[in-house]
């Protein structure tokens, strides 16, 4: 049976649960325990493949096709555990459930309430898999307070109830805020946020306060007097250089200890931290830096490409290099000129994207890439704006395009090099979608498999010839435009099993030019950076050397 860890916010922010999450996690791994960490979120989108990366940030795919929030992105990187689709639950879903259930008549007429039955159905999510790993943590989206997640904290108060005594803790993360002109802390949030929990039931076994200060003794004992906990589980987050640092900061300030000590497990195992400190060493002691363009459509959030970021970070700790990645909307070369904005980079990545807007800015890009010689990868969109941009300037198909851009305009008007991907194989069964399905859950979601070209500069990278990566998406390049593309030196380097459709492409004669209509951003970890991104940023690095 597993330990139960929930994490909630404070009233004033709970910035940064995510991470604390994630860094817990990578810390128990660390002491040789086995984790799973999960997210609950209170808004009622039934997913998050639904919501606009304005709204919610990047959506992050699990292998098992589930879309779901950027947190699970973080909990994979830092513990190399794979997320599934039972660890991401919505209000929406939750909320969903119930009432498929009701029409089913599997309630037999009963008045539906959200206690017992909401309450009951978010209990059985938090079993699943309970036989699993040593410890279960669980984040709990938005702050104590919010009316939406007031039936995620009734359920957890009577989960705890309901188990053992001592196999379930509560983890609490609240702001302590400096006030500038008193030159003080204020502790008075947290403790107003403890007694909002207090008040339906639940009360913190552990305090993480997040601070720009330190946070000096006293106010831990204020706050440890206050909110009923010792003092030594008043823990201290503070703003750190990178994302990366937080499993040994919180590992100095006693976070994992801390945790350890409410279950009353004791002598715990000591933790083997090398893991991170040869991470840490590669981030903060790099040989060089590099100059990466990321010419995208939602760069006014830079969350929406949250995994990219992460993933170049991981390139450049491979190669022992500085990534300064710099987020250029793509809108702009609609307008202007690609090349006073792009001619100091030393490499070019186009991200995912939706709808027709700013696409022709990234083929303007591609277009830059491929003349001039510069390493670049597109990845979703990205490869597919690469292929419209050699059928347009190789082949001559000059009006080029995709079906995405007419389905959305209601009219057609380009030569459809993209179409609407109507079928595919997963598993053992054939997928059929029409184009006006509805949105959610629809696209070719989660891992696939495909075969790679011997003798192809993605074979050597990934030094294997079938590979699995992560898709979201429902277009995909059309094979018929094959042979004459690869006449132009645009060779389909991977393709899916049945060999219809194309994974991979790559520019012939040219440093490093690679398009990939899957998502290899969603598997790159610290301690283990995906082979593409670490091989696009060693021809950044080469190409830098050649200036």
């Amino acid at each position: 049976m597993a330990r139960y860890i929930f994490i909630t916010g404070g009233v004033v922010s709970s910035l940064g649960k995510g991470l604390a999450s994630a860094a817990l996690g990578a810390l128990l791994q660390a002491r040789g325990y086995t984790v799973r960490l999960r997210k609950l979120d209170p808004y009622l989108n039934v997913d998050p493949g639904t919501m606009s990366p304005f709204e919610h940030g990047e959506v992050f795919v699990t292998d098992d096709g589930a879309e779901t929030d950027l947190d699970l992105g973080h909990y994979e990187r830092f513990t190399g555990v794979h997320a599934r689709q039972t660890d991401s639950i919505s209000s929406g879903r939750i909320y969903s459930n119930v009432l498929e259930k009701e029409r089913r008549g599997d309630y037999l007429g009963k008045t539906i309430q959200v206690i017992p039955h909401v309450t009951n159905e978010i209990k059985d999510f938090l079993k699943i898999g309970d036989d699993e790993v040593d410890f279960m943590l669980c984040e709990i989206g938005g702050t104590v307070g919010d009316i939406e997640g007031l039936p995620f904290f009734e359920a957890i108060r009577q989960f705890i109830h309901e188990r053992p005594r001592g196999q379930s803790i509560l983890m609490h993360l609240t702001l302590l805020p400096y006030l500038a002109a008193s030159g003080e802390l204020k502790t008075k949030p947290t403790q107003h946020s403890v007694k909002e929990l207090q008040s339906i039931g639940l009360a913190p076994d552990v305090l993480v306060c997040r601070s720009e200060h330190p946070i000096p003794d006293r106010e831990r004992e204020k706050i440890a007097l206050f909110c009923n906990v010792r003092k030594e589980a008043v823990i201290p987050a503070y703003d750190l250089k990178t994302i990366y640092e937080a499993p040994l900061a919180y590992h100095q300030a006693g976070l994992d200890q801390a945790v350890l000590d409410a279950f009353g497990i004791t002598p715990a195992p000591k933790p083997n931290l090398a893991r991170w400190e040869d991470v840490m060493d590669r981030i903060t002691h790099p040989e060089g830096e590099v100059r990466i363009a990321i010419v995208g459509k939602y760069t006014q959030l830079e969350d929406a490409y949250k995994s990219i970021a992460e993933a170049l970070t991981h390139g450049g700790m491979a190669n022992r290099t500085k990534v300064r990645a710099e987020w250029i909307d793509s809108e702009i070369f609609e307008r202007e000129d690609p090349a006073p904005y792009l001619e100091n980079f030393n490499a070019i990545l186009v991200p995912g994207g939706f709808g027709e807007r700013g696409t022709e800015g990234k083929i303007r890009a591609a277009t830059f890439a491929r003349e001039k010689k510069i390493p670049y990868l597109g990845i979703c969109l990205g490869m597919q704006m690469a292929v419209i941009e050699a059928a347009r300037n190789l082949v001559g198909v000059k009006n080029a395009g995709s079906e995405e851009f007419d389905h959305e305009a209601g009219e057609k008007r380009f030569t459809p090099v993209v179409y609407h991907l109507k079928e595919w194989v997963q598993g053992n069964h054939t997928v059929r979608r029409k184009a006006d399905d509805a949105k959610g859950g629809t696209m070719r979601l989660g891992a696939y498999t495909a075969n790679l070209k011997d003798g192809s500069a993605v074979a050597r990278i990934y030094g294997t010839q079938v590979i699995e990566e992560r898709h979201r998406h429902r277009y995909e390049v059309d094979i018929q435009y094959r042979e004459d593309l690869e006449k132009c030196g645009l060779i389909f380097s991977g393709m899916s099993p049945d060999g219809r459709l194309p994974e991979i492409v790559e520019v012939k004669d040219h440093p490093w030019f690679i398009g990939v209509q899957f998502h290899p951003e969603l598997k790159s970890k610290p301690f283990a950076p995906h082979p593409l991104f670490a091989d696009f940023v060693r021809a950044a690095v080469e190409g830098a050397r050649l200036v």
